[in-house]
């Protein structure tokens, strides 16, 4: 295994390169791979060029294979996918229906062992119109949150928005001691928030859980790479889902207990997970397919360590450019 140097874009294979980087070092990957036959990134060795959208699947779930063995067990990888239509019944579906590349991959990395904890929409603000007449246009993509454990790194309370409504009058309630008959099994129940209205508070008291679907206008970068998410869409993913620091003993991630005090909370200075008692570093991003650099621009905005990984060699130096300029004095 190589030496993990940090803050550097490898040029290479995203699978050959992955396979080089050592186990369990790695806090969250943050990625959005070629999609089906939508670009050319005129490059031998590229992926999303396939004649089938199956064949398309295969190598990411060989690249996710290795991402899940890079990262570290607290760790989360974010997956940003699009759709595309297919122009021939051989690509996987009749022509001109949508071929659902997103959810064959989603099922296929189900079956390889990963949890989908999210399917965020990214709900697109300022999308280019579209000349078609016999159908909507396409204004989302999705980002899959993916982990390989039911504990994980996971900090909401960076990511909490403020409340809209004001907060109710408190009123005696009888909190109910049994979920209602009529909810399934697999439904989540209001009891804690009807408590919480009870006690004439409107949630949460550093704010809302943000939810899935996050409206947000698509890059104004104007690079050479005609493929780039916005970096406040990175941000966000990095506040909740990368650690602002790590032990560099045994990388379990630095958090922020929470004071509460009635309808007040704050958040106490971040401090170590683990008894190591050893030196913390920043938490630490992986971009399996770093394009124009969005995902390590974003990291450094917040502190976070990055490495990339780039098949073509002037997508790597733009990136560079890019991440150097956004950055300097």
């Amino acid at each position: 295994m190589s030496v993990l140097q940090r803050g550097q874009i490898i040029e290479g294979d995203a699978l050959t390169v992955l396979q080089a980087l050592p186990d369990q070092s790695i806090d969250t990957i943050v990625t959005s791979p070629p999609y089906f036959r939508l670009r050319d990134y005129g490059v031998n060795g590229q992926l999303g060029l396939e004649p089938h959208v199956d064949d398309w699947v295969m190598p990411l779930r060989d690249v996710l294979r290795e991402c899940a063995r890079v990262l570290v067990p607290t760790g989360t990888v974010w997956l940003n996918v699009g759709d595309s239509y297919s122009t021939h019944g051989r690509e996987g579906a009749a022509r001109k229906s949508l071929l659902l590349g997103p959810e064959r991959l989603a099922l296929a990395l189900i079956g390889d062992g990963w949890i989908i904890r999210n399917k965020i929409i990214w709900a697109k603000t300022n999308t280019v119109p579209t000349s078609v007449r016999d159908r909507l246009a396409t204004k989302h993509e999705v980002i899959y949150l993916l982990t390989r454990s039911a504990q994980y790194f996971f900090d909401l309370d960076d990511v909490r928005q403020p409340h809209v409504s004001r907060p109710p009058k408190p009123r005696a309630v009888t909190r109910p001691s049994m979920r209602p008959s009529w909810l399934g099994p697999n439904s989540d129940s209001d009891l804690g928030l009807a408590a919480l209205h009870a006690a004439g508070l409107q949630g949460h008291p550093l704010g809302k859980n943000p939810g899935d679907v996050w409206s947000m206008s698509v890059s104004s970068y104007r690079g050479a790479h005609f493929a780039t998410y916005p970096p406040k869409l990175i941000e966000r993913i990095l506040r909740a889902g990368c650690p602002e620091r790590r032990c560099q003993t045994c990388r379990r991630p630095y958090v922020r207990p929470l004071k509460r005090r009635g309808a007040s909370a704050h958040r106490l200075t971040l401090r170590p997970s683990c008894d190591c008692q050893a030196r913390s570093e920043p938490g630490l991003v992986l971009d399996p397919f770093m394009g124009a650099g969005s995902t390590a621009v974003a990291a450094e905005s917040l502190g976070r360590d990055w490495v990339g990984i780039e098949l073509n060699p002037e997508f790597r130096r733009l990136a560079l450019e890019r991440i150097r300029s956004a950055h300097s004095p």
